[in-house]
This record gives C-alpha cells, structure tokens and sequence, in this order.
C-alpha cells in the first residue's frame, strides 16, 4: 500500500479545514468508515474527509493476514491486507479525501472538532460527522485475571500484528481463551506462524462461532476446554501455565507459554463518552434511532461502534447504508427524530438492543428494518416484546451469547402510538 500512503501523507500537509467546507466527516478508516465514505461521494456530495489515526488505513482487516474477506463487498475470497487495501482504492477512486496519523481529541456540539494531525492542533467543522471508529478486545485487566504478569499475555490484535506485520514469532505453545470467531482468527495466525495452541479455553458450554467455525479446533487437533473459566496465570520470565477451573469447581493446570486472550469486545466510544452524546449502558456505544443518528443530530454511527461486534463484510454494509441515510438527512430527506419510540429491557439474560429507539412515525423502506440482539448466555424460550397493551410479538427461540438475533421492526413500530416498549425472554421449563 506504499502508493497510498504517500498519496494519504501528501493530504496531510495543509491544513484540513483550510481548503473548503467539509460536507461529512467520517472518524475511522476500518471497513464501516471507508464505505460510509465511498457511498457518500457516491451520493454526489463534494468533499467527504475520512481521519484515521492509524499511519495506514483498513482497519482490524489489515492485521489480518487470512481469508476470508470480501465475498460480500468484492464477490472474491481475499486476505485482510488484501481487502483493505481494496477498501481504501475504492474510497480514493471514489474522490473521498482520506487523512492519516489523525486523531480527533474532541468532539462539539452541531459537527465541530478538534483534531491532531502531523501539523499539529486544528479545528475543523462539518455539517454531518460519521463515527466509525470500530471496537477493542478487553484487557487482561478488564478481565480480572489474577496471577502474575509475565510477557506473552496478549490480545488478538497485538498477536496479528507481530506476526503479519512484524514477522515475530511471540511464542510456541500459547493457550487461546475464548471461543468466538475471532478467537478461530488467532488459532489461524498460530497456524500461520507455526505455533501450536495447546487448547482453547471459554466459560460457555458450547463454542460461542457458529457451526462449522468449531470444526477447526478439532482438524487444527486444538483441545476445547469449555465450562471453564481461567483464574490464574503462572510464570516469571515467561507464561509457563495457566489455572483453569471448570463448573464443578474442579481445578487444572495447564503447561502453556503463552495466553491469547480473544473476543469480550468494547466499542472504541471514548469520544462519545467523554463529549456531550448519549450512550447506551449496554452496547458501551451511542444511542442511537434507525438511521444510526445520534442524540446530536449533527452525529451518526457505524459499524461495530453501534454494538460488539460484528464481521467486516457485515460493518461494511452497515457503512455504506448509513452514508445512504446521512446523505438523505443532508438533503432534508430524513424525518425530524422529535418522536421517538424508546425500546428498552430489565431482562439480564438480553444483552443489549440496537437501535435504542424509532423515529414514528415507521417508514418500513427507510432506516434500519431490524431491531438488533444479543444475549449473555444460552438459553431457549420466548422471546416477549411489551407496550402499555400487552405483548406486541414472541417468538420461541434458542439463543447463545454473541449471535445475532433480527426482530422486524415493521412487526413493531408500524402504527405504533409512541408509547415505550420492553423485551423480556421467557426461558422454559427444564
């Protein structure tokens, strides 16, 4: 990607907001941001500015050195690197403005900003602002893993990069913890790198990837350690074994000397948290209707900022949907989001919900036409949706954390009188 980059740095060296106003600023160049982006010019609007604070645009893809990307998007199997650098030439064909080694500090009410760039500090406006900023594994820290602290405890993300970019080998026999997909990401740079996991560990009873992602670990002839939590880590100069406990409380010992901790993500919200947008307790990100607006009507989201988490092709489409509803809104095509329909739950067992709320009254052609869910454990029974009338839809379902669950939101917002609706699960009887 050597001919971007310097096309990307070149950009860098005026003054972003000196050379004209901006229609849209897009806050990430991962695959939500970049199509956000391309649709936007796509739409005919004049200057679209993509930040990325990251030297090299693409996103998480760019550290991920496999297949499978881009079925979706380019109707070919690619590689990571591979599909972001496509990513970011389509944007660049498209006429998107795309800067680098940028970060926004601080975000203002109505699209104002203020950013660090390779010049310095400026201040810069636009008339609408995309965040796409993406999501973040949790720490070791985050996880309360007790134990002591020696290297070779590290995240998915920081293992791609040392072995993809870096060619660093940081160890031979690692444990990976956690069984959602990009937990099958890390198995497959082990696999790249020759290292050999000697298991894969995760609290739940089944793997949380859908079938036939699970199959891998067997074919790789990586054990899976599941009902089992990790509670401690051993070793000085190096991990030389993990303490794992399972449901019974039976405890083990496992000789390893390294810990790949994968997956518990958390949206990359801190702009939003630390500014003046509301944010949903339960995504980490902004609240947001069904057009990705954010409770400052200068704001929207995309991607896995709006929830955790979901894949690139899935963000990518997500972007180039909400750069269509930005573009509308600009052309005073989005309805005033004065009159909400406010979707919530006390239910433990429902994760989170997204979109927060709905703008009525519904248009089943605009916005998003699902209402997005995702539970903390497994479970089957009836999922129940409530108004101040009664139950407005169930339906039977088997759930299981970190899969997406689609409700229409035809079935609930169409006619609907503006009054607050509550989820609640109905586990069965065992």
């Amino acid at each position: 990607m050597k001919h971007l980059n310097a096309r990307n740095l070149a950009m860098n060296n005026n003054a972003i907001g000196s050379t004209g106003q901006i229609d849209v600023v897009v806050i990430g160049a991962g695959p939500a941001g970049l199509s956000a982006a391309t649709e936007l010019k796509r739409r005919g609007l004049s200057r679209i500015v993509v930040l990325e604070r990251e030297p090299q645009a693409g996103g998480i893809p760019r550290h991920c050195g496999h297949p499978p990307f881009g079925m979706r998007e380019f109707k070919r199997i690619l590689t990571g690197p591979k599909y972001a650098k496509k990513l970011v030439e389509t944007a660049l064909a498209a006429g998107v403005e795309l800067h680098t080694s940028t970060t926004v500090v601080d975000v203002g009410k109505g699209g104002h900003l203020l950013i660090t760039t390779t010049q310095g500090p400026e201040k810069i406006k636009a008339a609408r602002i995309v965040f796409a900023t993406g999501v973040r594994e949790s720490t070791r820290s985050a996880r309360l893993i007790s134990g002591t602290r020696p290297p070779g405890v590290i995240n998915t993300g920081a293992l791609q990069s040392m072995v993809y970019l870096k060619g660093q080998k940081p160890f031979e026999r690692p444990v990976i913890i956690g069984t959602e997909l990009v937990s099958f990401s890390a198995l497959q740079t082990c696999r790249h790198a020759n290292i050999r996991p000697v298991a894969m560990v995760d609290e739940v009873d089944k793997v949380t990837a859908r079938w036939p992602v699970a199959l891998f670990a067997h074919l790789a002839g990586v054990p899976l350690n599941l009902g089992s939590r990790l509670i401690g880590i051993r070793g000085d100069n190096q991990v030389s074994a993990i303490e794992i406990e399972n449901s019974s409380g039976q405890k083990t010992l496992i000789d390893c000397d390294g810990v790949i901790l994968t997956g518990r993500f958390i949206p990359e919200a801190s702009l939003a948290r630390c500014g003046h947008l509301a944010v949903d307790p339960a995504t980490n990100g902004p609240l947001v209707d069904q057009f990705g607006r954010c409770s400052d009507p200068a704001y929207f989201a995309a991607g896995n900022i709006l929830r955790p988490v979901e894949t690139a092709g899935w963000s990518w489409n997500e972007g180039r949907q909400i750069g269509r509803w930005v573009a509308d809104d600009l052309a005073g095509k989005l309805p005033a989001c004065d009159n909400n329909l406010q979707i919530s739950t006390s239910d433990p067992l429902i994760r989170y919900i997204m979109p927060q709320k709905v703008v009525l009254p519904y248009i089943p052609s605009s916005g998003m036409g699902e209402l997005q869910l995702r539970f903390s454990r497994c479970a089957k029974g009836t999922l129940l949706i409530l108004n101040g009338n009664g139950v407005v839809y169930q339906r039977k379902l088997s759930v299981y954390p970190e899969r997406r669950i689609l409700v229409s939101l035809k079935q609930l917002a169409v006619g609907h009188d503006g009054g607050p609706m509550e989820l609640k699960f109905e586990e069965a009887r065992r």
